[in-house]
């Protein structure tokens, strides 16, 4: 789904009430906000400071997540566990590369969702889009509502199968698009109409 500013596009009555659109002078940051970043970027930002998001994504999000990393690493090791069910011979040594893939892979699929649920946060104000992501690379983001050409939503397979979406915002940055995922599907749609409209009411030709 893509959403580009439009003049057809109108902001909702009261939408800064919503929890993703708080004002410039919100506080910066909030318990369990995460540590430094690897990686920053502040897209020609001008007057804006790089600063931790205030929300958490979706919680559902880790099983999104958890789902992911089960696709990549249950695969080989089934396939391993069944040639060694059927070739006795060769048993042990295809035995050995499974518990080889199996635990680091437990390792990852049990940690690595929890530790992105803590560190991906999002937040929109009136002037720009914040977003933090990764987890042992962290990367922080920050683009001015000037500076926005397209706002998308994606939702991928095991996404839906969670009820949570993606939002895409693409800027006139070298550092490329914004990703904020892992957001309620109905939250997600309502950010996309929020943003498609306060872009087109910001002044700025978005490059």
């Amino acid at each position: 789904m893509t959403a580009h500013p439009t003049p057809g596009h109108t902001a909702r009555p009261g939408g800064s009430a919503s929890p993703g659109n708080l004002g410039p002078g919100a506080a910066s940051g909030s318990p369990g906000s995460p540590g430094s970043p690897g990686s920053s970027g502040a897209d020609g930002a001008g007057g804006l400071s790089l600063r931790p998001p205030r929300h958490p994504v979706d919680r559902r999000a880790v099983g999104w997540w958890t789902g992911q990393a089960l696709v990549i690493v249950a695969p080989p090791v089934l396939v391993l566990l069944l040639l060694a069910l059927l070739i006795p011979p060769a048993r042990f040594w295809l035995l050995l590369p499974a518990l080889v893939i199996a635990v680091p892979g437990l390792v990852y699929t049990l940690v690595m969702p929890r530790w992105r649920y803590r560190v991906h946060r999002w937040e929109t104000t009136d002037d720009a889009v914040y977003a933090a992501s990764g987890w042992i690379w962290q990367k922080w983001r920050v683009a001015p509502m000037s500076r926005i050409q397209t706002v998308d939503m994606i939702r991928g397979p095991i996404q839906q199968m969670f009820g949570l979406a993606g939002v895409t915002v693409t800027t006139a940055s070298a550092a490329g698009a914004i990703k904020i995922n892992g957001l309620d599907r109905a939250l997600a749609d309502d950010l996309v109409e929020r943003l498609t409209a306060r872009t087109q009411a910001t002044p700025g030709d978005a490059t």
